[in-house]
């Protein structure tokens, strides 16, 4: 399985979601580290929601940190604006409120690269006092899907 699991890892890193549905169907594990000990998650690639849906819908951890920063792929999606995919990951449970291991929370990521659209969603979720969820501010917040 370890091979697998390089190769779930690779694909998921280059988007190949073809790829990694077909890897997930023959029964690659989603929550496997590579050999770099990093799981597909944590190295897909960030801009490909498609992927993110496919790993956490075969039961991807959406909340697997970093052992040496922390970071967990919420902030890695909030720092580098891939709203989309900060959308599916909260949606699969993923936690807002974590800090890496330099105190910042993914909002904070986010306000410091100007991502505005992900810095809406965020304050969204944390205000939501309501108790609606996050899928309910996903859908007024996210953008469309694109085929």
């Amino acid at each position: 399985m370890e091979l697998w699991a390089d190769r779930l890892a690779r694909a998921a890193a280059q988007g190949r979601e073809h790829e990694v549905l077909a890897l997930l169907e023959a029964g690659a594990l989603p929550n496997v580290p590579n050999c770099f000990g990093r799981t597909p998650i944590q190295v897909m690639m960030m801009g490909n929601a498609k992927v993110a849906k496919l790993l956490l819908l075969y039961g991807a951890e959406p909340n697997c940190e970093d052992p040496a920063t922390l970071s967990r792929p919420v902030h890695d999606a909030a720092r580098e604006g891939f709203l989309d995919t900060l959308v599916v990951l909260h949606q699969a449970g993923a936690r807002l409120d974590v800090r890496d291991a330099w105190g910042h929370l993914p909002i904070d990521l986010a306000l410091e690269q100007g991502h505005h659209d992900v810095v809406s969603y965020l304050l969204a979720a944390q205000n939501d006092s309501q108790g609606s969820g996050p899928a309910s501010i996903a859908s007024a917040q996210a953008p469309p899907d694109h085929p």
